[in-house]
C-alpha cells in the first residue's frame, strides 16, 4: 500500500498539504496513532471535527485545571433545553490533537457543522425526501464482517488498538482511508446530514489554505475521510449548504464529564463500553494486562475478597493463554475479564460485576477551570459548593446532616433548592444513623453531567440559587392545578428556606383550598402541610400561616369525610383508607400544637383553633363508623372504611374494647353480607393484630363468624381474609394459630400457678449481674429487724 505521504484532498491546485487523519472517536489506539502522526508530520495548523462555536474557548485546553473527561456543551440561548454535548476523554483522538496544538502554539479550529444549525427548526422535507430511505449501517461492522469477524469491537481491537507502532506514523491512516473509501463507493452508511457536514468541513479546509497554512492536519471520523479527500468544486458545496436553516443564537462552554456517562449509548452518552479500560490502555506504557489485573486485585481486596499476588500471576498467564488460543495478537478486555472471573473471583459473577463497574467503566469526573464561560447561576452554585465543602462527585455518596448545625442546615437548603430547580444532585435517602428526630436528614449524592443543561435552563429564574429557586417556586404555584401539589410546594419552600416565596405560595394555596370541594384532594393535601409544620422548631421557620391553612383544611375534612365515603367501590375504598390513616396522623400532630400563631405573623391571621380539632375528628370517625349499608346504598360506606374508623377510635382511647367488640359482633352477624364483614375485619385489623391476643373475646367472635360462613360465601371472603392476616406480624399470626388450635376461645388463658416462697439468698445473687447490665452500682438488700431495708 502506498502510504508514505499524507492523504491530500485532490482537485485543488494550491501547494499546501493536508493530512487526513481518520480516527475512531474515543479510541485509545487512534489517539496514540494521532499523537505519533502529529509528532512526525509537524503541521502548522490543526483542524478537528467539532462545533466551530468552540473556537473561542479551545485555548482553555492549555490550562492545567481543565482535566478530562470533559465535554463541550452548546445550547440555544433562548431555549437552553436545546443542547448538545461533545465529550472528550484523555484517550479521545480529538483531545490529543487539541492538546498537541495548544502545547505547540498552533492554530486549532473546529470544522464540523455549527451547533447553531442543529438547534434550528428542521426544514420541511420535500416529497422526494419523504419517499427516499437513506441507508444506515455501522461501517466498522461491515469491515469486520468483510474480514470474517462477527464482533466489530473485537476486530477493531485486534487491528488498531493492539497494533504495534511502526516506523511510518501516517501509514495506518492510509489503510483506514482506503477501507472507508471502499465502503463509501458502495453508498453504505451515508445520510443527508453527513453530506452537509462534509461539505462544511471542506469549506473550512479551503479557509485554512487561504489563511496561508501549508501543512494542515485534519482529525475527523474515519468515515468522512473519502468525502474530504474528493474535494469537489466550491460551487458544489455551496449548493449543498444553501438549504441550511437560519442559525440559532448559541452559547458554548466546557463542562465536567464522567466515564460512566461515556459508557451509556442513550441520551448524552457516547456508547463507549469500557472507558476505564480504554483509559488504562492509553495511559499505560508496556504491557497493560499485568498492571490492570493488579488494580483489580487491589479493588477486590478492599472489598474483603481474598486475592493474593499468586492470583494475579495466574490471571496474567490465563489471559495470555486465552489470547493465543483465540488467535489474538494480545490479550484484550474479553480475555482479561475471563481471567478475572476464573482466578480472582473464583467464578463469581457478583465479584466480577464489581470489577466491571469500578474498573472497566469507572467513576472518573473531569474538572473545568473557573475561567470557562458559565451562567451566573452556575458560578453561584460553584461558590456555594466550595463554601459548604460539598464537592461534586460522580460516584454515589451518602451524606447525613444534623440540621441543628449551621453548616449542615445550609447544605440541606442548597440540596432542596437544587431539587426545586430540577437538579437532583442529592436525593433523600434512609438514614444510616438510628434516629427518629426531625433534625436529621440523609441524602444520596451523585453528580451527573447533564445537570449543566438543567442549570442553564434554571438560569432564567435568577442569578443565584436562592433567587432562582424562589422565582421557580412562585411560578410553579401559580401554574399548579391540584391542591396536593401546592401543599407539597409549601413543604419544599420550608425545607429549602425560601421565606421570600412562602407568602405568595400560601396565598395561592388558600385560594385553591377555598374552591376545592373534593375531600380526597383535601385529605391528600393535609399531611404534607402538617409535615411542613414539624420543621418550625429545628429550622426556625415562622409557621403561623401554615397552622391556619392546615386547620382550615382539617375542619373541612372533618365535615366532608363521612359523605365522601359513601358508595365507593373496592379500589376507591382502598385509596380512601390510605387517606384516612394519613389524615388521622396529621390531625394528631396538628392538634398537639395548640400554641397561638406568633405575634409577628405576616398574614395577620388569628391563632388557629386547634384545641377541639381532635374531638371534631373523632366525631367524624364515629359518623363514618355508623354508616352501615343496611341504611341503603345512598348512606352506606364500605366495611373497610367503617372498620378502620372503629380501629382508629379504639387506638385513641375514644372507644373501649367492649364497645369495639359489640360493633364487631353486629358486623359479623348473619344479617350482613360476608364480603362487607370481611372488609370491616380488614380495616379493623390493619396496622396490628395484637389486640386479638389482648382481648380474647374479639378473637372468639371472629372465629365464631368464620366457622359459620357458608361454603359458597367462604370462597368469596377467603382472599380478603388471607390478605388481612398476611399483613399481621409473624409472631401474632403464630400465637393466634396456637390459641385456635388449643381449644375453645373466649376466655383469657389461665394465670400461672403462684410460685413458692421467695428464696432471697438466690435472688440477692443476681443483683451484681443486673447492676452490671444496667450500669449502676450494686446494692444488696440487707435484712434488719426481720424486714428488708
Amino acid at each position: 500500500m502506498e502510504g508514505l505521504l499524507p492523504r491530500r484532498p485532490r482537485g485543488d491546485r494550491v501547494t499546501s498539504e493536508v493530512a487526513l487523519l481518520g480516527i475512531r472517536h474515543h479510541g485509545p489506539g487512534s489517539a496514540r496513532a494521532v499523537a505519533a502522526a502529529l509528532a512526525q508530520w509537524q503541521p502548522d495548523a490543526v483542524l478537528v471535527e467539532g462545533p466551530p462555536e468552540a473556537d473561542a474557548i479551545v485555548h482553555l485546553a492549555a490550562e492545567k485545571d481543565l482535566v478530562p473527561p470533559v465535554a463541550l456543551l452548546a445550547h440555544a440561548v433562548d431555549d437552553p433545553a436545546k443542547a448538545a454535548f461533545w465529550p472528550y476523554a484523555e484517550f479521545s483522538p480529538e483531545w490529543v490533537a487539541i492538546r498537541h496544538a495548544v502545547e505547540h502554539d498552533l492554530p486549532v479550529r473546529f470544522i464540523d457543522l455549527p451547533a447553531a444549525y442543529g438547534f434550528a427548526p428542521a426544514p420541511e422535507k420535500t416529497e422526494a425526501e419523504e419517499e427516499s430511505v437513506e441507508p444506515v449501517a455501522d461501517p466498522l461492522a461491515l469491515l469486520a464482517e468483510a474480514a470474517g469477524h462477527d464482533d466489530a469491537e473485537r476486530w477493531w481491537e485486534d487491528v488498531v488498538e493492539h497494533r504495534a507502532p511502526g516506523t511510518d506514523a501516517l501509514a495506518p491512516f492510509e489503510a483506514v482511508a482506503e477501507a472507508m473509501g471502499a465502503l463509501r463507493a458502495e453508498g453504505l452508511g451515508e445520510s443527508r446530514r453527513d453530506r452537509l457536514r462534509e461539505a462544511y468541513m471542506r469549506q473550512q479546509i479551503r479557509a485554512a489554505r487561504r489563511a496561508g497554512h501549508c501543512r494542515i492536519a485534519v482529525v475527523c471520523g474515519a468515515f468522512h475521510v473519502p468525502a474530504l479527500e474528493a474535494m469537489p468544486t466550491v460551487a458544489h458545496d455551496r449548493a449543498l449548504l444553501a438549504g441550511l436553516p437560519k442559525k440559532v443564537r448559541t452559547d458554548i462552554t466546557w463542562v465536567p464529564w464522567t466515564h460512566r456517562r461515556l459508557s451509556q449509548a442513550t441520551g448524552y452518552g457516547a456508547g463507549v463500553q469500557s472507558p476505564g479500560w480504554y483509559h488504562h490502555l492509553f495511559t499505560t506504557d508496556g504491557d497493560p494486562v499485568p498492571r490492570w489485573l493488579t488494580r483489580a486485585a487491589e479493588l477486590l481486596r478492599a472489598e474483603d475478597h481474598p486475592v493474593s499476588s499468586a492470583h494475579v500471576i495466574e490471571a496474567v498467564r490465563l489471559a495470555e493463554t486465552l489470547a493465543v488460543l483465540r488467535g489474538r495478537p494480545l490479550a484484550g478486555l474479553t480475555e482479561t475479564l475471563d481471567a478475572v472471573r476464573a482466578v480472582l473471583c473464583d467464578g463469581s459473577d457478583i465479584a466480577l460485576e464489581l470489577v466491571r463497574d469500578r474498573l472497566v467503566v469507572g467513576d472518573e469526573l473531569g474538572e473545568v477551570p473557573d475561567t470557562a464561560p458559565a451562567v451566573p447561576l452556575q458560578r453561584d452554585l460553584t461558590r456555594s459548593q466550595r463554601s459548604l465543602r460539598l464537592k461534586p462527585e460522580a460516584a454515589p455518596k451518602d451524606l447525613d446532616l444534623d440540621l441543628r448545625k449551621e453548616n449542615d442546615a445550609a447544605r440541606s437548603r442548597l440540596l432542596h433548592r437544587l431539587r426545586l430547580l430540577g437538579v437532583d444532585w442529592g436525593v433523600p435517602a434512609r438514614s444510616s444513623v438510628n434516629s427518629t428526630g426531625t433534625f436529621r436528614e440523609s441524602w444520596r449524592l451523585c453528580w451527573q453531567p447533564e445537570f449543566a443543561v438543567r442549570i442553564a435552563e434554571a438560569a432564567q429564574w435568577g442569578t443565584t440559587v436562592e433567587e432562582a429557586a424562589t422565582a421557580k417556586a412562585v411560578g410553579t404555584a401559580r401554574a399548579a392545578e391540584e391542591l396536593a401539589e401546592l401543599t407539597g410546594l409549601v413543604e419544599t419552600c420550608l425545607l429549602a428556606g425560601l421565606s421570600g416565596a412562602l407568602p405568595a405560595v400560601m396565598r395561592v394555596l388558600a385560594d385553591c383550598a377555598a374552591l376545592d370541594t373534593d375531600v380526597a384532594h383535601l385529605a391528600g393535601a393535609l399531611p404534607a402541610l402538617v409535615r411542613a409544620l414539624r420543621y418550625g422548631d429545628v429550622r426556625g421557620t415562622d409557621h403561623g400561616a401554615l397552622a391556619e391553612a392546615a386547620a382550615g383544611l382539617a375542619e373541612r375534612i372533618c365535615v366532608g369525610l363521612p359523605p365522601a365515603c359513601v358508595g365507593l367501590d373496592a379500589q376507591g375504598a382502598a385509596e380512601m383508607r390510605g387517606r384516612l390513616d394519613e389524615v388521622h396522623g396529621a390531625i394528631a400532630l396538628l392538634a398537639a400544637d395548640t400554641a397561638p400563631a406568633p405575634a409577628g405573623d405576616p398574614d395577620g391571621g388569628e391563632p388557629a383553633d386547634l384545641a377541639g380539632l381532635a374531638d371534631r375528628w373523632a366525631a367524624a370517625l364515629r359518623s363514618l363508623a355508623r354508616r352501615d349499608p343496611a341504611g341503603g346504598p345512598a348512606t352506606g360506606a364500605p366495611g373497610l372504611l367503617r372498620g378502620r374508623a372503629v380501629r382508629l377510635l379504639l387506638d385513641d382511647g375514644r372507644l373501649d374494647s367492649e364497645e369495639a367488640g359489640r360493633r364487631l359482633r353486629l358486623v359479623l352477624s348473619v344479617a350482613n353480607a360476608p364480603a362487607d364483614a370481611a372488609g370491616w375485619v380488614e380495616g379493623f385489623l390493619t396496622g396490628g393484630g395484637a389486640l386479638l391476643l389482648h382481648d380474647p373475646r374479639l378473637l372468639a367472635l371472629l372465629d365464631e363468624w368464620l366457622t359459620g360462613v357458608s361454603g359458597e360465601a367462604f370462597t368469596d371472603v377467603l382472599p380478603l381474609l388471607r390478605r388481612t392476616f398476611a399483613a399481621l406480624e409473624a409472631g401474632v399470626r403464630t400465637t393466634i394459630g396456637s390459641r385456635v388450635a388449643a381449644g375453645p376461645l373466649g376466655e383469657p388463658p389461665a394465670a400461672p400457678a403462684p410460685a413458692g416462697e421467695l428464696d432471697r439468698a438466690r435472688a440477692d445473687a443476681t443483683v451484681p449481674v443486673l447492676a452490671l447490665l444496667l450500669g449502676v452500682r450494686p446494692t444488696i438488700p440487707r435484712q434488719a429487724a426481720g424486714r428488708d431495708t
